[in-house]
């Protein structure tokens, strides 16, 4: 069993949020190999959300957001039967609100249900996960009274899919210092971002990734213990480059080193049962995203 993490991993992990908002339509890939560890990662996500405009200054956004998640151990595990927890499938439905509370500020609220777990039988409550997030947001980005352009995103957010059992408070800010460089501080990336033209950008990012998933029937660990639950959370750091092309396409692909890896199985309670070899250094992820 692992220790606790500490708090501000935990705040890291308020990840989706409203941070996707913007995009409309987004297909990814992300690997990571093996290398010395026991475990591999392979993940293909599909993104779409639609806005609905109900005023001048209100609108819902409904969407769906899904992934197919393979997993390869290394042969020489024998606690548990690798094979019944290799590919999961998580599906999120975007439900959101949001209205211009004044000239500064902006309320942004969203459910998400939805379902996360390995499949092997029809689906049962014990796979279904919910989110949520309540969010502030001023948005100084393209005010021309502005000198240094810049956004801030302070809420709560809550999700069962990410592991953590109760709300975490977060912020996020970003700011334009230079005519060429940004930053951005907060949740679920941080980064630096260098505009080498107006269609393509680098940035130098530090974000958390992973997923956490219900085991139907659960797994028996080393002939005892049953888990029910598998999570799998990275922080990695590295070089993203971004290419606009037409008003609102971009292809993207970031090349990163891990600096942090978990990945356990846990029982009911949430608890961690065992824990695999870990010791992933690579992290590649592309791209084609549709954003506003």
């Amino acid at each position: 069993m692992v220790k606790k993490l500490p708090i501000w991993f935990l705040i890291f992990f308020t990840s989706l949020a409203f941070g996707q908002i913007s995009d409309l339509i987004k297909t990814e890939y992300t690997y990571i190999p093996k290398a010395n560890s026991n475990v591999g990662y392979d993940r293909i996500r599909a993104l779409f959300n639609y806005p609905i405009k109900l005023s001048e200054d209100s609108f819902c956004i409904v969407g769906l957001d899904y992934s197919n998640i393979d997993i390869s151990f290394d042969s020489s595990i024998d606690a548990f039967d690798t094979e019944a927890i290799e590919d999961f499938q998580l599906l999120d439905i975007n439900l959101g609100y949001s209205f211009k509370m004044n000239k500064d500020w902006r309320f942004g609220v969203r459910v998400t249900p939805g379902f996360s777990s390995n499949l092997v039988k029809s689906m049962s409550f014990d796979d279904v996960v919910f989110s949520g997030d309540i969010i502030f947001i001023n948005d100084k980005k393209k005010d021309p009274n502005v000198t240094k352009p810049y956004r801030l995103i302070m809420g709560i957010s809550y999700s069962e899919n990410r592991g953590i059992p109760f709300p975490i408070p977060f912020i996020s800010y970003y700011r334009k210092f230079r005519p060429n460089w940004s930053y951005n501080l907060g949740i679920p990336k941080s980064n630096l971002q260098y505009h080498l033209s107006e269609k393509s950008r680098f940035k130098l990012l530090a974000q958390l990734d992973g997923f956490t998933a219900n085991i139907q029937d659960g797994i028996l660990i080393n002939g005892d213990e049953v888990a029910e639950k598998i999570n799998m959370s990275i922080i990695v750091g590295g070089l993203s480059y971004e290419y606009h092309f037409g008003r609102h396409w971009e292809l993207f692909s970031t090349f990163g080193n891990i600096f942090f890896t978990n990945a356990e199985l846990r029982d009911s309670k949430n608890n961690g049962i065992i824990s695999v070899n870990k010791d992933n250094t690579l992290y590649l992820k592309t791209g084609l995203r549709f954003k506003i």
